[in-house]
């Protein structure tokens, strides 16, 4: 959904629920040239997807974003200044109930940019 925006840089699977991802946001890509002109910011709304295409290469299953709870936007995000992003996300899924709950923490040098919880249910 988010062609070209971002790319996968690493990935390590620390542990059976913990991974360590580091992506590059793309600061050509067209969405900061509307997410603000000479002041480009990442769209909020643009960290919640790439969490869940990440999520949903990690249980390698189709996810539907049904909750989110205590969204915290800590930090702008700004492509030309911060393009590396180190996500830290706990994935716990429940087959049972047909969901994923993802804790994720995004991090840009030493600043903590983003704070989410979200349930996905697994289509």
């Amino acid at each position: 959904m988010l062609k070209d925006f971002y790319s996968v840089e690493s990935l390590e699977k620390k542990d059976e629920k913990n991974y360590l991802v580091w992506i590059k946001l793309n600061k050509t890509h067209d969405i900061f040239k509307g997410h603000f002109p000479d002041n480009p910011v990442t769209p909020g709304v643009c960290m919640m997807q790439i969490v869940k295409e990440l999520s949903e290469g990690f249980t390698e299953k189709k996810l539907f974003m049904s909750q989110v709870s205590n969204v915290k936007f800590m930090a702008l995000i700004n492509p030309e200044t911060h393009a590396d992003l180190r996500l830290e996300i706990q994935l716990v899924t429940d087959l049972e109930a047909a969901e994923a709950k993802v804790k994720t923490t995004a991090i840009f040098e030493e600043t903590v940019a983003l704070k989410m919880n979200t349930t996905f249910k697994i289509l």
